[in-house]
């Protein structure tokens, strides 16, 4: 149990932005000139804030959501490269982190809603939906290209989008990266509930008020009951994704990707 006078400082978690209200916490990806793409700061402190926000006292809700018109674009293609250069970072930053993330969030037993404001793509993706309730701007597009990237999709999408909406379609959209719209989204059961953009907020937030005001020890402790099955498949299945992640960042096809990006091309995959 942290001290009862503990000080919570969220200046210290860069790329992010924090702001409290009436015991509703919103975090915001807070790098909009890169449609808040996960730069190596804002990956760092993701990995971090989550034992704060279960201990802070003066938290009930939290939501996450993006700056700008982006929820998050996921994976930062300038890191990518910066790893394809120097693989000892994965081990040394993206490992740890990486499972940090999935790790902390399903410990975090406030409720987190995702407050789906833009395109959710890849890492991006994987953070909304390992929120407990998504709710989704109907302009918003949502998808795991990392096999578009030549990576294994071994940051927490092989974990719980199987679990939302079950292994075929999982493995589809998995396995072709397509993006999918909010609607689709929804239909499928991938997320909560989909609303024209004008009226995300009210929907958001009148649902972070309402659960709020809830009985909380009540709603805490149903959170972790229900992520007890989840938490076990994150124990049984991340070491091994993020494993064969960090080999496919060695393949020539995940070059060959990164180059292409940065040309503006189309890839040509080999396979190798």
């Amino acid at each position: 149990m942290p001290p009862l006078d503990k000080v919570y400082d969220y200046s210290q978690y860069g790329g992010l932005k924090v702001e409290k209200q009436d015991k509703v916490m919103t975090i915001t990806l807070n790098e909009p000139e890169s449609l808040n793409a996960f730069s190596a700061e804002m990956h760092y402190s993701f990995s971090r804030i989550w034992e704060d926000v279960h201990d802070d006292p003066e938290v009930n809700v939290v939501v996450l959501t993006g700056a700008g018109r982006a929820f998050s674009a996921g994976g930062n293609v300038i890191a990518m490269q910066q790893k394809i250069d120097r693989p000892e970072l994965w081990d040394a930053t993206s490992l740890p982190e990486a499972k940090r993330i999935i790790f902390r969030m399903l410990e975090c037993d406030k409720p987190i809603i995702a407050r789906v404001n833009g395109h959710a793509v890849g890492l991006g993706a994987t953070v909304a939906l390992m929120c407990d309730i998504i709710i989704a701007a109907d302009t918003a597009k949502i998808g795991d290209p990392h096999v578009n990237a030549g990576l294994v999709a071994g940051d927490g999408g092989a974990l719980i989008w199987p679990q939302l909406i079950g292994f075929a379609r999982a493995k589809e959209y998995l396995f072709t990266g397509d993006l999918m719209t909010a609607a689709e989204a929804h239909r499928i059961g991938l997320i909560n509930h989909v609303v024209p953009a004008e009226e995300l907020d009210g929907k958001v937030y009148g649902l972070a008020r309402r659960l709020s005001a809830g009985a909380m020890k009540s709603i805490r402790w149903t959170k972790q009951v229900i992520n007890i099955p989840l938490r076990q498949i994150a124990h049984a299945t991340m070491d091994l994704s993020l494993s064969l992640e960090t080999q496919s960042n060695l393949s020539k096809d995940h070059q060959e990707a990164v180059s292409a990006f940065a040309a503006k091309r189309r890839p040509n995959f080999t396979g190798a």
